[in-house]
């Protein structure tokens, strides 16, 4: 029974990209960022090869010999966010980026959500997702005005009190603005960002919802469905796919429920992908600045992968890579274009097997097309061959 756990630890960047200038993401690396407190502390990880990989030599110990294979991905795609980085593990190169919208959005994209959604808005800028609210929520409350909002990604954001506005009215909202929001405003996502509290301690809850842009053409994820396969999905993974391509989900608050519900995938009897998203290091960690707590975090994941690792199946394989970088050491508080990294793992996967950087996240896709005996229709490039013991 083969079975694939592709695990995306959302934002965990490995150093800057060539073309890193280009989105004034210079100097950006995640990883070392983190690896720079106190409270990192990453040897699973570590034995598996994480500091073996282009671009963290200098941080590893020779005296470890990894035991999984290991590389460092390019992305291909022009973009840094979280849509654009998931596609392209799932095999779909964007040759343009979202749209985005440093000045706000336009009025006539407004004008319309106001109509059909009878509320105004307030803010329309780019913002940090705590600071809008501690700056907008009072007015909010006192208004029924929505917050809109954006950032340096693809987004299209809501934040509202769910004393104000019922969590299934902006979940609504959201999908106004969704079906609005195609063509030259088809930002990557559109979130609920729902908050309580009282002024001036406003906090956000867990009950974000994204709603993305359908994938424009198959994914790896299409290809397993038709197939046959299960595609299961964890986290914000179905989210993010807009649900094409996805067999069973469930969505969970935080990195901790995400590694509890992969544990609980793990015990079940299914063949196909497992396909999750850890959102913690970027959401709460990366965009904050916080990099004890992005460390942390870090340190955690390291302290449960054991468990997983010693439940692992004859033909199971544990990928482990991320999306993009959001190096929390740096002034800015967006994303920031970097490599990332890949360790794959398994019984049948060489150990000490350095496949140095690879040109695209497209490969991993291809490649768990491969071990299900799917013909790639997606780009990118298998490494099976390459890691497969014979």
């Amino acid at each position: 029974m083969k079975r694939v756990f592709l695990i995306v630890l959302d934002s965990v960047g490995i150093g800057e990209m060539p073309d890193a200038a280009n989105y004034k993401d210079e100097g950006s690396n995640t990883l070392k960022a983190a690896a720079k407190s106190e409270f990192f502390s990453t040897p699973n990880l570590e034995k598996l090869g994480l500091f073996h990989m282009d671009g963290l030599t200098d941080m590893a110990n020779n005296k470890v010999v990894p035991q999984a294979t290991y590389a460092r991905m390019t992305e291909a795609s022009k973009g840094k966010d979280t849509t654009i980085g998931h596609w392209e593990i799932a095999g779909i190169i964007s040759e343009k980026p979202l749209p985005t919208f440093p000045e706000g959005f336009p009025k006539e994209l407004l004008d319309e959500f106001c109509k059909r959604t009878g509320r105004k808005v307030i803010c329309n800028k780019p913002y940090s997702g705590t600071e809008v609210i501690k700056d907008y929520g009072k007015e909010h409350v006192e208004t029924g005005a929505l917050i809109v909002y954006t950032s340096a990604d693809s987004v299209f954001q809501i934040a509202a009190h769910e004393s104000i506005v019922p969590i299934e009215e902006l979940y609504r909202y959201c999908e106004i603005a969704r079906e609005l929001c195609q063509g030259a405003t088809g930002v990557g996502r559109v979130i609920a960002r729902p908050f309580e509290g009282e002024y001036p301690d406003y906090r956000r809850t867990a009950k974000r919802h994204d709603y993305s842009l359908q994938p424009p053409r198959d994914t790896m994820l299409n290809q397993l469905k038709e197939a046959g396969y299960s595609v299961l999905a964890v986290g914000k993974i179905n989210d993010i796919f807009a649900g094409s391509g996805v067999t069973e989900m469930v969505y969970t608050k935080n990195n901790e429920e995400g590694i509890e519900e992969t544990l609980k995938y793990q015990k079940k009897e299914f063949e196909g992908l497992c396909f999750i998203n850890l959102v913690d290091f970027d959401m709460v960690y990366g965009h904050r600045n916080d990099v004890d707590g992005y460390a942390k975090a870090l340190s955690y994941f390291d302290e449960q992968l054991p468990r997983f690792l010693e439940s692992m199946q004859e033909e199971d394989i544990l990928m482990i890579t991320a999306d993009h970088g959001c190096d929390p050491s740096t002034p800015s508080t967006d994303h920031s274009r970097e490599y990332t990294p890949l360790i794959v793992y398994g019984s049948q996967i060489k150990g000490n097997c350095n496949l140095g950087t690879r040109k695209s996240f497209a490969d991993i896709g291809a490649t768990i097309l491969e071990y299900f005996n799917v013909p790639s229709k997606i780009q990118g490039e298998s490494f099976l061959a390459d890691c497969m013991k014979k």
